[in-house]
Formats: C-alpha cells, sequence, structure tokens
C-alpha cells in the first residue's frame, strides 16, 4: 500500500540512516504513529457525544439538574481556552512531551469524572479532561506537520476529518450502548484503556527533533485569551438561554471578552515570546484560512444541532439512533475528505477545494432551507449529502494550507489557531443559529397555537419525544410547522454566512505543495523548512 515517489522515499531513507533505524522499519512505524494519532483524535471528538448520551441517567444519580449545562460548558471552555497554549508549549519544548502531556491529563480527568460523587465534581473534573483534549486536537495535526512533508499531508489530514465524521456518527451509539449495560461511569472509564495504548505507541515510536526553550512562556498573554476566549464561549452559550442577549451579565461579558482580546492583541507586539505572534497572520493563506474555518465550525455545529431536531420532531425519527440520522451528511464528508486528501497529494494542488467546497456548503445548506413538514427522508438526506460533500472539500485543506503557510517553528501556534477558530466557529454557530431557531419557533407557536403555543415553547423550544407525544394533535401539528420553519430560518443564515468562505477561497493563492527536503511554500507566504524528522514518517499506508 506504500505509494510514495522516489524524492520522499530517498528522504525517508536519509532520515533512516540519521536516525539509526532499519529502512524495513519505516511502514510499520508509519501505521504504528499514524493509529496513534487517530486513537487521541477519536478520544477528544468522541467524548462529547457519548456523555451527551449519557446526561440524563448522571443528572437522575447526582442530581443537580440546575448545573447540567456546566458539564459541557466546562469542557468547552477549557479545551477552547487550552488550545493555542498547548500549540506554543509544542512549539517551545517539543512536540511529543506536549502532546502526551495532554493525554495524560485528559485520562486524569476521565478517571475523575468517572468517579464523581456530585455535580460539582463533575464539571470541575470534566474541565481537566478538557484541558487534555485541547492538546490532543493541536498535537495531532501539529505532528502531521512536522512528520510529513506538506504533498503528502492531505491524505493524513483526510484520514483525521473522517476520524472526525467516524466519531459523530459512532458517539451516540457507544454513549447509548455503555450506558444501558455498564452505567454512565464506564462512559468515561472507556477512554482509560485507548489513551493508553496511544500512550504507549506515541512514547516507542514517535521520535522529534528535541527542542530548547526559547525564552519564558507569555503568561500574561496567556492569561488575557484565556479570558478573551472564556467570555466569548459563556456569551454564546448564556446568550437567549440563561439570560437575554441585553441583560446585564451579558453586556459585563462582551465587555470583558473585548477588553481581553483588545488587551492580547496589544500585549502580542510587545511580548518576547508572545503565545500566539501576530506575524503568522501577516500571510494572506493563513488568515483566509482561518475565516474559512471558523465559517466550516459555524455550519458544521449547527447543522449537527438542528438536523437530528428537525427528524425527530417533523419526520419522526427516533432519539436513540440520533448519530445515524446524520449519516448522508458524514458519510459524504469523510468520503470526500478522503478523496481531496488523495488528489492534493497526488498533484500538489488544492485552491478548487476551497473554492467548490464552499459553494457545495452553500447550495447544501439553502437547499436543507427549503425542507417543510412534507419533506421525505431521501430528499432530507440528499440535502444533507451536498452539505456534507462541501464540509468535506473543507475539513483538512483549511488546516494543510495554514500549516503550509507559516516556517516548521510556528507550526503548532498555526495548528492550534486553526484549531481554535474552528472551534470559536462552533461556538458562534450554535448560539447565532439557535437564537434564531428559538425566536422564530415560539414566534409560529403563539400564531397557530395562540396562548397554548406560547406555554408549550416558554421553558425551551426544543421539545424531546416523550412532551412532544403529549400534546393534543393541533398544538403538535403546530410545533412540527415551527420547528421546520426554524430550521428553515437557521440553515437560511448559514447560507449567507457560507458566502463569506466562498469570498475568502476565492483570494487564495495556490502555493504549490512540494515533497519531503523541499520548501513547501514561496517566500512571502512562509516556507517550511523541512527537517530530519519530516523523513522519519514518509511512506505512506
Amino acid at each position: 500500500m506504500a505509494d510514495s515517489t522516489e524524492a520522499v522515499i530517498q528522504a525517508g531513507k536519509q532520515a533512516g540512516d540519521q536516525s539509526g533505524q532499519p529502512d524495513g522499519e519505516q511502514p510499520r512505524s508509519v501505521r504504528v504513529v499514524l493509529l496513534a494519532l487517530m486513537i487521541a483524535m477519536l478520544l477528544a471528538m468522541l467524548d462529547n457525544m457519548i456523555v451527551g448520551t449519557a446526561m440524563p441517567t448522571i443528572v437522575g444519580e447526582l442530581g443537580g439538574l440546575e448545573h447540567l449545562s456546566w458539564v459541557v460548558t466546562g469542557y468547552t471552555l477549557a479545551t477552547a481556552a487550552s488550545t493555542p497554549i498547548w500549540g506554543k508549549l509544542g512549539d517551545m519544548y517539543g512536540r511529543k512531551g506536549a502532546f502526551m502531556t495532554s493525554i495524560v491529563l485528559f485520562l486524569i480527568g476521565s478517571a475523575l469524572s468517572g468517579m464523581a460523587q456530585d455535580m460539582g465534581q463533575l464539571i470541575g473534573f470534566r474541565a481537566i479532561q478538557g484541558l487534555g483534549a485541547g492538546g490532543l486536537m493541536v498535537g495531532v495535526m501539529a505532528i502531521i506537520g512536522d512528520l510529513i512533508p506538506p504533498r503528502e499531508r492531505g491524505k493524513y489530514q483526510g484520514m483525521m476529518a473522517g476520524v472526525m465524521a467516524f466519531a459523530m456518527i459512532l458517539g451516540p451509539l457507544v454513549g447509548g450502548t455503555i450506558t444501558d449495560h455498564w452505567g454512565w461511569r464506564w462512559s468515561f472509564y472507556i477512554n482509560l484503556p485507548l489513551g493508553v495504548v496511544a500512550l504507549l505507541a506515541v512514547s516507542a515510536v514517535l521520535h522529534l527533533p528535541k527542542k530548547r526553550k526559547q525564552g519564558t512562556i507569555d503568561y500574561l498573554g496567556a492569561g488575557l485569551l484565556t479570558l478573551g476566549i472564556s467570555s466569548i464561549v459563556l456569551v454564546t452559550t448564556w446568550g437567549g438561554t440563561e439570560y437575554a442577549w441585553g441583560s446585564a451579565r451579558i453586556m459585563e461579558l462582551i465587555g470583558i471578552g473585548v477588553a481581553s482580546l483588545v488587551g492580547f492583541v496589544f500585549w502580542q507586539t510587545k511580548a518576547a515570546a508572545p503565545i500566539m505572534p501576530l506575524h503568522i497572520f501577516r500571510s494572506r493563506n493563513f488568515t483566509l484560512m482561518s475565516v474559512i474555518g471558523f465559517i466550516t465550525g459555524f455550519v458544521m455545529f449547527g447543522a449537527v444541532l438542528f438536523l437530528p431536531l428537525y427528524q425527530q420532531s417533523v419526520q419522526g425519527a427516533s432519539a436513540t439512533n440520533s448519530g445515524l440520522l446524520l449519516l448522508p451528511m458524514l458519510g459524504a464528508m469523510l468520503a470526500v475528505s478522503m478523496v481531496a486528501g488523495r488528489v492534493t497529494t497526488n498533484s500538489g494542488r488544492y485552491k478548487v477545494f476551497p473554492l467548490v467546497g464552499s459553494v457545495l456548503m452553500i447550495v447544501g445548506l439553502f437547499l436543507l432551507a427549503q425542507m417543510d413538514t412534507g419533506t421525505t427522508r431521501l430528499t432530507s438526506g440528499l440535502y444533507m449529502a451536498v452539505l456534507g460533500a462541501g464540509m468535506g472539500c473543507l475539513m483538512q485543506i483549511t488546516m494543510l494550507v495554514a500549516q503550509n503557510s507559516v516556517e516548521m517553528k510556528d507550526m503548532g501556534v498555526a495548528s492550534s489557531s486553526t484549531t481554535l477558530f474552528r472551534t470559536l466557529g462552533s461556538s458562534f454557530g450554535v448560539a447565532i443559529m439557535g437564537a434564531l431557531f428559538n425566536h422564530r419557533v415560539q414566534d409560529v407557536m403563539t400564531e397557530r397555537a395562540g396562548a397554548l403555543g406560547s406555554k408549550i415553547t416558554e421553558q425551551s423550544a426544543q421539545l424531546d419525544a416523550a412532551s412532544l407525544a403529549k400534546l393534543p394533535a393541533p398544538a403538535r401539528e403546530a410545533y412540527q410547522f415551527a420547528v421546520s420553519s426554524g430550521t428553515h430560518s437557521a440553515f437560511l443564515l448559514g447560507s449567507v454566512v457560507a458566502v463569506v468562505a466562498l469570498v475568502a477561497a476565492v483570494f487564495v493563492k495556490e502555493v504549490p505543495l512540494k515533497g519531503a527536503g523541499a520548501a513547501a511554500a514561496e517566500p512571502g507566504e512562509g516556507a517550511v523548512r523541512d527537517s530530519a524528522a519530516t523523513a522519519t514518517v514518509v511512506e505512506t499506508v
């Protein structure tokens, strides 16, 4: 199955000679490292999906329903805030050590979460888990950036995007099965054997050049960025749900967030070793990929939230198989992502994928906005496949081009920044599309069912299957129409926002990707300097 170019093979042999490894061990090393990285990515993506399914059971045993949202929010906050810090630590002290530390931290958080005795403990332990998860996501992409030449990188990052789609499909099914048969605590304990396998594999076969400390950590910059990101995530999480958008608490958080981020940008121009050096944004491609990544996160997680809701409420699908409901979208995303990686590797060209992906994303969202109470599952599945194909073109290309636009010493920062923008995009997408959806549902319910409709959606615009079944037939029909109207508004907004990604894609400058031993970018776009480590893993599986 190995299919590298002659130049890459030669580079691999040179690296093998330098490291003392026999040439014959290279393919095995590739498989082991790739497997370890895929397990780590699976851990980070699968956890929230599994835990989300187990939450009703957890609340039933631990109580604390009023703090339920913090189980997810604490994890999300910690992940987002720690992401850029992990990237910088990898650049300064070495990728392998930072990655292994993040795995250990994630496993500690998982073990403690499984032993939690009350909701307060669970929230705190989930935050520890989130701190480790931030390093998992960044570490996987940065290590691929270190080990694989840009020309070969598309295939590997395509696989990681496939793992992400696989986790979204598998998560709810695994979570439900584990909770029903083993108990909710095993939703966390299941991470331990997988994490240990990844940890041992990385420790044994991943060999990267040791790095020396490049000055002190930018503690002030890290603190300001953490405060700013936390404020943004809390605004998008609480706005329109816990607090009204115009409430004093939301306004305070917005003020704190803006002031922190402005202060952060100012300080990055003064810091000796900035946590996120602003010079990486001088690359047009890097900045454009950050924008496209933000929009992709905005669209993707909005779709993941509203599509199952529509299919359950309007089309009568079972909530138990909620992961399978997204199979057309996630399957298309997986297939196209793998094809895009292969084509990029074979041709060294990539600009067509942001362009085509953005167009498909716009078209897919617009088609989904046309769904109503009479739309069949086949039709909605085809619409989802169009959206999934668009996201498949964008998922791994954004990371590939971003890494190709910076120097090797900034690989971790570039990976973490791209991941962070996608994470923030998902927070904004869920919040803004969710607010529009809720507002539309409540308006339609008031119009169609009067006071009863207003009362039904007073607490929440999203009813579970049990609550929906208890409604009188006229109220149920009104709610189904309201949900279809809400999803129409949300997806129409998503299609408008996706136009920004298309505009950004038009201005991407295609810098041909090179194989091992060659510069990956032209002057002005940031040359990626290949090292012996780049060729440690060169033969594809």
